[in-house]
């Protein structure tokens, strides 16, 4: 993925608040879940699995991040197209798109969605419309989906990518998309229903929700390559393998449980790469229209 040359988000800083792992840490959790935790976790199902820790939190204050170090660029240049596009979508339908601040934070972070730690993965909260990543994210990703620092991407030498920096662009992208949820009102209205609804009828909503936030990634990335062709050989390959090892039936068959669609919270294997190539293809957010008749 070709990345560098290009402005860098404002909109990035770091949290201060530090805090260590509790237990083992990451390293400690079997594939499955390194692989789940490390794409996200809705916040909504988060808070209600324990998976975000309310509560007690420590306080954090956060600064811009100004270091010169490799990811920290990449996230501030691939939040900065995400805000090229959307700015452009929001205004083609007469709107203003509010921009998302995003924190990286090391170890344990607190939000308006309460605190967290590193093993809750990549999250968006609607409460302070920020995205909260852990600084071990990119290590966790190239370990765990056999992706190799060292690996170089094609195209000139000062743009050339690394294999795998398309896979994180994506995940940064889709909660990106739970961000536009927000501003659009849809996570407002996946949240009212979800309260009047059993368990199993509030998990079919929130893989709903999880897949319009995939296809909302594949518009934008079809979006930003129509705008600064930042696209290599191989890195849509790169998203729908991190996609498809994602699915929720993939996840339960790789760490020995059954699979149990009614516990699904963010799709199968086949959903997400569906709805990701969805938007890819149609670079139109009337395409990621998951809730027809749900809602």
């Amino acid at each position: 993925m070709k990345w560098r040359g290009r402005r860098g988000s404002s909109n990035v800083r770091t949290s201060s608040g530090g805090g260590k792992m509790i237990g083992g840490g990451i390293g400690g959790i079997i594939i499955a879940g390194i692989l789940w935790l490390v794409f996200g976790v809705n916040p909504m199902t988060a808070l209600q699995t324990g998976q975000v820790i309310t509560g007690g939190g420590t306080s954090t204050s956060t600064e811009p991040a100004t270091g010169d170090d490799r990811d920290t660029q990449f996230v501030k240049v691939v939040l900065a197209d995400t805000e090229e596009v959307w700015h452009q979508i929001f205004n083609e339908g007469g709107q203003t798109y509010q921009e998302p601040s995003l924190i990286l934070f090391n170890g344990q972070v607190s939000s308006a969605c309460g605190s967290a730690t590193a093993a809750t993965g990549p999250f968006y909260c609607p409460g302070d419309q920020t995205i909260y990543l852990d600084t071990s994210f990119f290590a966790e990703m190239r370990q765990n989906l056999g992706i190799s620092r060292d690996q170089q991407g094609s195209g000139d030498i000062e743009n050339q990518g690394r294999a795998g920096d398309f896979a994180q662009a994506y995940v940064i992208s889709h909660e990106v998309g739970h961000h536009v949820q927000t501003l659009l009102g849809i996570t407002q209205q996946v949240n009212e229903a979800s309260r009047q609804v059993t368990r199993t009828q509030a998990n079919k909503l929130s893989v709903l929700q999880e897949l319009q936030a995939d296809c909302f990634a594949g518009v934008w990335a079809q979006r930003n390559q129509q705008r600064v062709q930042f696209l290599e050989p191989g890195d849509i390959d790169e998203a729908i393998n991190a996609a498809s090892q994602i699915g929720d039936d993939r996840l339960a068959r790789a760490s020995g449980r059954a699979v149990t669609p009614d516990s699904f919270t963010h799709g199968t294997s086949q959903q997400r790469v569906q709805w990701f190539t969805r938007g890819l293809e149609s670079g139109n957010v009337q395409s990621c229209d998951t809730f027809s008749g749900a809602l």
